[in-house]
């Protein structure tokens, strides 16, 4: 009798294990999962290991989808690709994640520009550290895919059939000095109005339609509180709009192409 009691206390677990098995196994089984989950999911029994199998795994998994099914043994070393191109996108993130931060205490006028800037050194917790993260953030974005270009150009990965993604990678650049240099405006002081008077005179030279261009991103003849707005809105909205258009076109390339170039 002690030993059946016994028995019976030990197979409790068990019986609990195997009753969440078949709760589990029906769930997947049924058509509200069967309906969410497509096949080849990693949520969906049933599937052999085989490469088909692998690559529905990977076609039907959004985080998955991001890498390709195979990768290309060079493209896994650090000494190849330096992470630069990756280093380029976290940087981008980064300045996404402080630029919203600070969006929250800056007014774009020529009143309280300069004013808001003092506030987040003195008053905002943390608004020292996150503006000086958004600043070096920037620098270092310049350089990297300033670096990246030329890791890729010094390895051949502008040849076919990659062309046209080095095209795109090229408008990446100019977009990236785009961002950094609107954003310079910004703090309102007496270096971002005299780096942007210059700026904007050496676009003035441009042959045919240098005065228009000037004029449209002056917002009148000379900087004030119009070229503050224009440049904000280009800084926070328009550029990095474009370029996360021109990133999603990049990475779809790179997929595209094959993957990472290999060696020369």
């Amino acid at each position: 009798m002690a030993n059946s009691i016994e028995k019976s206390k030990q197979s409790l677990p068990e019986k609990l294990r195997q009753g969440a098995t078949a709760a589990a196994d029906w769930m997947q089984d049924s058509q509200f999962w069967t309906s969410v989950f497509r096949p080849g999911s990693i949520f969906r029994k049933g599937y052999t290991d085989s490469p088909r199998n692998r690559s529905y795994v990977v076609m039907n998994s959004v985080l998955y989808h991001l890498h390709p099914v195979k990768v290309k043994r060079h493209a896994v070393k650090v000494s190849y690709t330096l992470c630069l191109g990756g280093l380029s996108f976290f940087l981008f993130i980064l300045l996404t994640v402080t630029g919203i931060f600070l969006m929250f205490f800056y007014r774009p006028t020529a009143a309280a520009a300069w004013s808001d800037i003092e506030s987040l050194h003195t008053q905002v917790s943390f608004g020292l550290l996150v503006r000086n993260m958004h600043r070096w953030g920037a620098h270092l974005m310049v350089l990297s895919v300033f670096l990246h270009m030329a890791r890729v150009f010094y390895h051949g990965a502008y040849k076919a059939p990659r062309e046209f993604n080095w095209v795109i990678g090229v408008m990446l650049l100019k977009l990236t000095l785009l961002l950094s240099f609107t954003g310079y405006l910004l703090p309102w002081d007496q270096l971002s109005l005299w780096a942007v008077t210059v700026g904007t005179n050496m676009m003035g030279f441009t042959p045919v339609f240098g005065d228009q261009v000037r004029f449209v991103l002056l917002g009148g003849k000379q900087i004030g509180a119009e070229t503050l707005l224009r440049w904000y809105v280009l800084h926070v909205l328009m550029l990095p709009f474009v370029l996360v258009i021109f990133l999603a076109i990049h990475f779809w390339r790179v997929r595209k192409d094959g993957g990472i170039s290999g060696p020369l």
